[in-house]
């Protein structure tokens, strides 16, 4: 089956390409912004473009090194994401690339793509030495080599990982002339400082709802969706997915966070301070980080609504204070990103919000 497009990104795949053409694109970086926005994707499509031989606009999608790269199976870009911990205590290179080679055929298999990784999931040290050790080899076909790292805030550290890690920060800084490492983090601040400090930073935005409305349309798409999402109405579904439809891949996910933001919401706009702090001692504690970021941004979709429907109905107040809500939620996200507890975090946010858009307001 072959990989669903890129949808959207226009812009920022014309800068990358320019930047490619004059010999400026940085050799690590970090593409960085909400999840579902389509991060790895677009990263696969740099390694496509940096891998191509083609004449003219690149990536020709015609040569064989597009070809291979298309399809996931060139030698020469790797795709590292979590992955549960293999079972042997101190697995291999070779385990490591088989594990790899397994969960990228299953991605194919789904047109490339894929649910979010569970909190077990991780990038462990045993894949961060198979980076390092690959990234010191030559090319296998191509004249570069590309690395893709999804979601590289799950980097893990571990014991006795100093040397894995110190090489890895030394590969990052000084990449072989013939690498690049694309990461890629819906939460870059909780990415080691070590790690930020080595790479450029690239915000990636959600795209625009007519392309989210031609990614839903993509037959594969149509037919990956949950029974429950392909009965929804496709205005619903794009109103849902606020610019990141990878999200709508994991509906039940995606249905929770929506539900919590929306209890959020309403303690916010209540006079019942008693239940603010109970809805914030619901959120789960400091391990839940990534599902609290969910929330956050299914707060900033209900958020976003109710300014239109104050603009809509002439309500400058509704409008303004959802406005002024939603920097609030921002500043929030930054903060989740850190080492801290989410149930204090909501339980400021639900006090702070409930000054902008409570029932007093």
């Amino acid at each position: 089956m072959p990989l669903v497009p890129l949808y959207g990104h226009e812009r920022l795949r014309e800068r990358l390409a320019e930047a490619y053409a004059r010999g400026t694109l940085p050799a690590s970086m970090l593409l960085h912004g909400p999840r579902g926005v389509g991060k790895q994707r677009l990263a696969l499509w740099l390694g496509q473009l940096l891998l191509c031989d083609g004449e003219g606009v690149r990536p020709c999608g015609k040569c064989s090194q597009c070809r291979f790269t298309g399809a996931l199976t060139h030698p020469d870009l790797r795709w590292i994401f979590p992955r549960p911990r293999l079972k042997d205590g101190d697995p291999s290179v070779d385990d490591v690339r088989d594990d790899y080679a397994e969960a990228i055929a299953e991605r194919v298999a789904n047109g490339g793509l894929y649910a979010p990784p569970s909190g077990s999931d991780g990038i462990y040290v045993a894949t961060v030495r198979a980076i390092v050790r690959t990234a010191a080899m030559s090319p296998a076909l191509a004249r570069r080599k590309v690395f893709v790292i999804g979601d590289a805030e799950r980097m893990v550290p571990q014991e006795g990982s100093d040397a894995a890690a110190n090489a890895f920060l030394k590969l990052l800084e000084e990449p072989p002339a013939d690498t690049t490492l694309v990461l890629t983090s819906s939460e870059p601040g909780a990415l080691l400082p070590t790690i930020r400090s080595r790479v450029i930073s690239v915000r990636v935005t959600p795209i625009a709802d007519a392309a989210v409305g031609e990614f839903l349309a993509d037959p594969i798409v149509k037919s990956q969706l949950r029974s429950d999402s392909s009965k929804t109405p496709m205005s619903e579904l794009i109103g849902l997915a606020a610019g990141a439809p990878g999200r709508l891949l994991a509906s039940a996910s995606l249905r929770e966070a929506t539900q919590q933001a929306q209890r959020l919401l309403d303690a916010a706009t209540s006079a019942d301070r008693a239940g603010g702090y109970r809805v914030a001692f619901g959120q789960g504690a400091a391990r839940a980080r990534g599902s609290f970021t969910d929330t956050l941004d299914a707060l900033e979709v209900l958020l976003h609504h109710r300014v239109k429907s104050g603009v809509a109905s002439g309500n400058e107040r509704l409008s303004a204070g959802a406005a002024k809500a939603l920097e609030v939620v921002e500043r929030v996200k930054e903060q989740a990103s850190g080492n801290v507890n989410p149930q204090l975090l909501t339980a400021a946010l639900i006090r702070e919000m409930s000054t902008l858009i409570g029932s007093r307001q």
